[in-house]
């Protein structure tokens, strides 16, 4: 084990100080966290050759990530992850309205939502590996959302070169809570350059149709013989300009898919052959929302060089469906008072020729 450096990384606009956090394992690989947003700033991983370098959009400028318009940017999102349909929901007979923030949808948790608070940060102490514990407490009502929860989320760099993300949160009555990782991924380190040349698969013979307002329209269809049928690795590119219905109404991916039930809980791989870099993706969620970065602005300077612009990004964001407090075919997001909410997600990384 490493021991995991902390330091002050900025201040925002109100004077709080924000805190980064280097987590390093046995192979020179390293991840930084800030206790904003609860936010991956930087992961460092080899290519083929055993050069490291940066994967994970951000920012150049630390105020840009309190500042920013893209909000989301590596933030754990919550308290609902993905759209709410009309920013409204019903447990049991009570309707509850929550912010609206993507024209008449909820998104993302709202104005705010937990990507801009700041949480409490723990250093675990454990042998093996280092592992960070960010803790933050959301009242009843904020953002409209029912209950006091209580989240707690835990990043654990193994090394296997796997950071393994652990979710838990607890409610004193009823409420929705859909959680995810929101790291942007760019495996050639050059994020400048577009992410069509990554190879992706995706266990999922099923995907989520969108509407104009990407609110699923409630029914699960067949990937065959569409562009949204990852099951064999293929480029992002091939089939992104399609003109199918689906792609016009995301401009590009920004769906959900049904992830196949597997022992291994493998939900997808990720690999950029110029440089080599590989990214599997295993996950206790149903649900996997492939969205590749079709309305990055470029309006913030990248840490790279350049700026993240259309398509310099994805995010591969593990979760329960868009929508489902409005769905009732869709696996339950409803967390009662007294239930332990838990999910896990792990993004390992390795580098093959």
């Amino acid at each position: 084990m490493n021991k995991i450096i902390s330091q002050e990384f900025a201040r925002t606009s109100q004077g709080e100080t924000v805190h980064q956090f280097i987590l390093r394992n046995e192979n020179g690989m390293q991840v930084e966290i800030i206790n904003f947003g609860a936010i991956i700033t930087s992961i460092f991983v080899p290519d083929k050759d055993g050069n490291f370098e940066d994967v994970v959009l951000g920012f150049k400028n630390p105020e840009d990530y309190f500042n920013s318009n893209q909000y989301t940017y590596g933030a754990v999102v919550g308290r609902y992850a993905n759209r709410i349909s009309n920013a409204r929901f019903a447990i049991g007979s009570k309707e509850y309205h929550v912010t609206k923030n993507e024209g008449n949808n909820h998104i993302h948790g709202g104005k705010e939502g937990f990507a801009n608070k700041i949480w409490r940060a723990e250093i675990l102490e454990k042998p093996e590996c280092d592992s960070l514990a960010l803790y933050y407490h959301s009242v009843d009502g904020e953002e409209g959302f029912p209950g006091n929860l209580s989240v707690t989320v835990i990043y654990t760099l193994r090394d296997d070169n796997a950071l393994e993300i652990e979710y838990f949160a607890e409610a004193d009555q009823s409420t929705v809570i859909n959680l995810t990782q929101h790291s942007y991924f760019n495996l050639s380190g050059k994020h400048s350059a577009e992410i069509t040349d990554h190879e992706l698969q995706i266990h999922a013979d099923y995907y989520l149709p969108i509407d104009g307002n990407s609110i699923p329209r409630g029914k699960i269809c067949s990937v065959k013989d569409t562009p949204f049928d990852f099951n064999i690795m293929k480029e992002i590119g091939r089939d992104i300009n399609h003109d199918h219905e689906q792609l016009v109404f995301g401009n590009g991916y920004d769906h959900c898919w049904v992830l196949k039930e597997s022992e291994s809980q493998i939900a997808g791989n990720l690999y950029h052959r110029k440089s080599g870099r590989n990214m599997e993706i295993f996950t206790t969620e149903p649900g996997i929302q492939l969205y590749t970065g079709n309305f990055l602005d470029g309006k913030y300077e990248s840490k790279t060089g350049g700026c993240n612009t259309f398509r310099t990004g994805l995010c591969l964001e593990t979760q329960h469906f868009p929508d489902s407090p409005n769905q009732d075919h869709f696996p339950s997001t409803i967390l009662n008072a007294g239930e332990l909410y838990k999910s896990k997600t792990i993004f390992r990384f390795s580098a093959r020729s």
